[in-house]
């Protein structure tokens, strides 16, 4: 059953369709970053305008938590119902997004807009799934690696800092503080439902026609069209295997486990980044994150998205990401008070710490592993779990590691997060294979054991 017609899919050109539905559905994750972001930037303004000074330690933490959930769940909700249609539910993600970011602005106090922050990350979630698994199916076997690195891991940041950037502007031109706030979170809805049209005129992936659905004709009609190439009626994938013997053999919980341990690392990274050295260079944490995004992150990504993830290879691009990653951290750790007393060398380091950790961004973080090693029957499942994975890793960390660091101290953790890192070099080069220019066929039939075991 490997290969098929699939292989035309594979073996063309990284042309006009690719880069379309990269910005189609990079411009969903693009809505993820902005929305994920724009709460934390304008918190300030959103408590003086209800009146609070200060929120509880339960307001906080469910401010915190509550998109994050919202994500986990929205991810398994719509793993399980995209098994039914990609294309059905695509669509839905950035109405909900939409919806949810306009009806922010009207939250009358904290507990409505907790909850419509939790509707938010269901949107945020649904996107997780929907748009890898789209992005991933498509694509050609050479750059598939490129289409997710850009569309998912490099367009969340873009959307972040365009939403520091858009509250600068806002800033600049003197817009009253109760009113600013509302229009950041309420503009995340314009390019959601810019990109809706577009979403619904996308076709339905060939892989999803013709292994789940069956409709090999429609699937080589979809063939047909991509590659320009008459295609033949892929077959319906017939295999008898239980959704968790399939989710363990292929790797499916290594996947989500090291989307945990990523997001462990990166959201803990604000406790020496804003928070530290932004005050040591005379800046707010706001335009210091601004200026790491613009010189370090969004280079890195975009750099790496096109010239490394597929030619060098995931494992290595996440193995020494995670390495280089924790020995940033060790110094920051070892030196901390001699790169305070000289702030261009922190932010130096923090800059490498971000550029390390781009490796492991774009693949843990841009749930690339969850939809190359699942089959197509349950990969919208599987990367269900992967992004539940990830956002249970970022609300411990968005948790406990202000708590670890008030408790324990900054050098202690740093050397925790520095174990972290090691330990998502060592899980990745143990766990999972290396999935780069391999079809997903050739990952993922049951004849291909061979390219499943760990390559140590």
């Amino acid at each position: 059953m490997a290969g098929d017609d699939f292989t035309k899919l594979d073996e063309q050109e990284f042309g006009a369709f690719h880069w379309r539905t990269t910005l189609t559905t990079g411009l969903g994750v693009f809505c993820d970053g902005y929305d994920l972001s724009s709460v934390g930037i304008v918190l300030p303004l959103i408590l003086h305008s209800y009146g609070d000074p200060s929120l509880t330690g339960l307001q906080s933490a469910s401010l915190a938590a509550s998109a994050l959930v919202g994500a986990a769940i929205g991810a398994l909700a719509f793993g399980v119902l995209a098994q039914g249609g990609r294309k059905r539910f695509y669509g839905f993600d950035v109405m909900i997004l939409g919806v949810a970011a306009v009806a922010q602005a009207f939250a009358p106090d904290i507990t409505w807009l907790i909850a419509l922050r939790f509707l938010l990350g269901i949107g945020v979630g649904a996107d997780y799934v929907l748009s890898p698994t789209i992005m991933a199916e498509h694509a050609n076997r050479a750059n598939r690696g490129r289409a997710l690195g850009l569309g998912f891991g490099t367009m969340w940041p873009v959307g972040a800092l365009v939403a520091g950037l858009f509250t600068l502007l806002l800033q600049s031109l003197g817009v009253h503080d109760d009113l600013l706030w509302r229009i950041v979170l309420a503009a995340g809805a314009v390019p959601a439902l810019a990109v809706l049209y577009f979403r619904r005129q996308m076709p339905e992936t060939a892989r999803y026609l013709a292994r789940i659905a069956g409709d090999g004709d429609a699937a080589a009609q979809v063939i047909t069209h991509i590659s320009g190439e008459v295609a033949t009626a892929p077959p319906r994938d017939e295999r008898r295997f239980g959704l968790v013997f399939a989710l363990h053999s292929h790797g499916i919980w290594s996947a989500a486990i090291l989307w945990m341990v990523y997001d462990l690392v990166i959201y803990a990274t604000i406790l020496f980044g804003p928070s530290l050295i932004a005050t040591s260079l005379g800046l707010s944490p706001l335009k210091f994150t601004i200026l790491s995004q613009v010189i370090f992150v969004l280079p890195a990504s975009i750099l790496m998205s096109v010239f490394v993830i597929d030619q060098v290879g995931r494992k290595p691009l996440q193995v020494w990401g995670f390495v280089a990653g924790a020995v940033a951290v060790g110094v920051f750790a070892l030196l901390q008070d001699f790169l305070l007393a000289i702030p261009i060398l922190a932010f130096i380091v923090f800059g490498l710490f971000n550029i390390a950790q781009t490796g492991p961004g774009l693949v843990s973080g841009a749930g690339i592993l969850g939809v190359e090693l699942a089959p197509t029957r349950v990969r919208s499942v599987a990367q269900g779990i992967t992004v539940a994975g990830g956002r249970i890793g970022a609300a411990v960390s968005a948790f406990f590691f202000p708590l670890l660091f008030a408790g324990m101290g900054p050098a202690f953790s740093y050397w925790v997060l520095a174990g972290l890192a090691l330990l998502g070099a060592i899980l990745t080069q143990i766990l999972v294979p290396e999935t780069g220019r391999i079809s997903l066929e050739t990952l993922t039939e049951a004849d291909a054991s061979a390219a499943l075991a760990p390559r140590l």
